[in-house]
């Protein structure tokens, strides 16, 4: 009944018991699974037994870092968000028992969406469904930002005093972890991001890792749910406007997040500043760190996929450029800070 090919990192004969033993309706037939992410964060699959989908989520393969991939972590932050303004699928169950699939695992909602990557997915709906999209990624971002933490849950969550402080340390240490090759720039950002940390805004929930293709789009071109919430935690949130802004400048290149940021009617640098600072009632200061600090976590978690690639423990397309991107990404941070 559950012999069908397994993909990378999902054992299906296994899964397909433990969901058996664990949902309230047994499976009704043999699991079939499509990889949906793999390889940039946590591994990703569509699984399906005919009648019902589910997405399945677990940690890369091979070399992983520490404190990163935490299942249990971002399973809890869906969890608690599942009754709130932000959109997120439902959760079902985490398993932490490493012995079903190697890892632990969660169990969530299939969400039905579009997931944007591509210009030309875009130039099919038009400018003016385009604009209206990019006006909702917008407007969810401040949905998550303006959450009432203590009503989800969240309030005692994370250490929101030295946020930033610590993201300068974390993203050190995993550049530290993964480092394939010296690079001096990024001791010289690091230091220059050290000498000049801002006054944070009031404290909130931080995603971690927002750009459009963590976002299911409806056919009313609103979000209908965010996804990846691996990084989440609770701090500044003008650190997910900065690393917004950076896959932005990435997607006008055609780098790593698709070029989705050069269709007509895709919201500008300026459009995505002015309706997020008016939408949460703030002045727009500071984005030159903050576009800094994004730079540098991005350039930290690409050379650890860049490590895995080199290892072959990467699972899914495009990773063979991953490497390349890291330089640039510190020259431009270094060039955010110096225009402050």
């Amino acid at each position: 009944m559950y012999s069908l090919p397994d993909l990378a990192g999902l054992d299906l004969l296994k899964l397909a018991k433990f969901l058996d033993k664990m949902l309230s309706k047994p499976t009704s037939g043999p699991l079939k699974a499509t990889l949906l992410t793999g390889g940039l964060s946590n591994l990703t699959y569509k699984v399906s037994d005919g009648s019902s989908d589910w997405v399945v989520r677990r940690p890369p393969l091979g070399h992983v870092l520490d404190t990163a991939h935490d299942m249990a972590r971002e399973y809890n932050f869906i969890h608690a968000l599942e009754n709130s303004e932000v959109p997120v699928p439902a959760t079902y169950l985490l398993c932490e028992d490493q012995s079903v699939l190697g890892a632990p695992f969660f169990v969530m909602q299939y969400v039905e969406g579009a997931c944007y990557r591509r210009a030309n997915q875009l130039k099919a709906v038009g400018t003016e469904r385009t604009n209206a999209i990019s006006r909702s990624v917008i407007d969810t971002l401040s949905a998550i930002h303006s959450l009432d933490l203590a009503e989800a849950g969240l309030a005692n969550t994370g250490r929101p005093e030295g946020y930033l402080e610590r993201q300068i340390r974390r993203w050190s240490q995993q550049w530290e972890q993964s480092r394939t090759r010296d690079l001096a720039n990024m001791d010289l950002l690091a230091t220059r991001l050290s000498e000049l940390v801002p006054l944070s805004p009031d404290t909130a929930l931080v995603h971690g890792d927002y750009r459009w293709d963590n976002l299911l789009v409806r056919e009313d071109d609103n979000v209908g749910a965010v996804v990846d919430w691996e990084m989440a935690t609770v701090g500044d949130p003008l650190v997910d406007v900065g690393l917004l802004i950076v896959y932005l400048r990435l997607s006008r290149q055609d780098i790593l997040v698709g070029n989705v940021g050069t269709a007509p009617g895709f919201f500008d640098e300026d459009t995505l500043l002015q309706r997020y600072f008016a939408n949460r009632s703030l002045a727009p200061t500071n984005v030159g760190f903050y576009v800094g600090l994004a730079s540098f976590k991005l350039a930290a978690i690409l050379e650890g996929i860049h490590r895995r690639y080199q290892q072959g423990n990467t699972v899914g397309e495009g990773f063979e450029g991953v490497g390349s991107v890291v330089e640039p990404l510190v020259a431009s941070g270094l060039e955010a800070i110096d225009g402050m």
